[in-house]
């Protein structure tokens, strides 16, 4: 394993390890970003399940968006993630970033959430 990646996995063992403590039993809205796609999901970590899940790879967002990897799309992505959590009862999250950096399409996400009704 190279030392980037194993830089990464102690990154984001480090912020789910601190989410776990502030969490309060609020389910986690976890993002993955590959270079092409950009992913999330809201998870309930008590029952150990998901409970919405949205990515730049689905056929309606495919057909609307240039690039499933850019800003754009992962802001798509977070209002659409905000949109199904929503219809699932769910308002209050926590985010994880994993070992990304809050920065970039981690951000949009992010902030396409809150557009959409997610707290965090």
């Amino acid at each position: 394993m190279s030392d980037s990646r194993k830089n990464f996995g102690k990154r984001a063992n480090r912020v789910r390890r601190s989410l776990r403590r502030v969490s309060q039993g609020r389910p986690r809205l976890s993002v993955f970003r590959s270079s092409k796609h950009i992913y999330a999901q809201v998870i309930d970590d008590t029952q150990g399940k998901t409970v919405a899940a949205a990515s730049s790879i689905e056929k309606d967002l495919r057909k609307s968006l240039p690039k499933g990897g850019d800003i754009g799309a992962a802001q798509a992505v977070g209002k659409l993630i905000a949109e199904r959590a929503v219809k699932a009862g769910i308002k209050d999250v926590i985010f994880d970033r994993g070992g990304y950096i809050y920065h970039g399409r981690v951000k949009a996400l992010a902030d396409g959430a809150r557009e959409g009704g997610l707290k965090f």
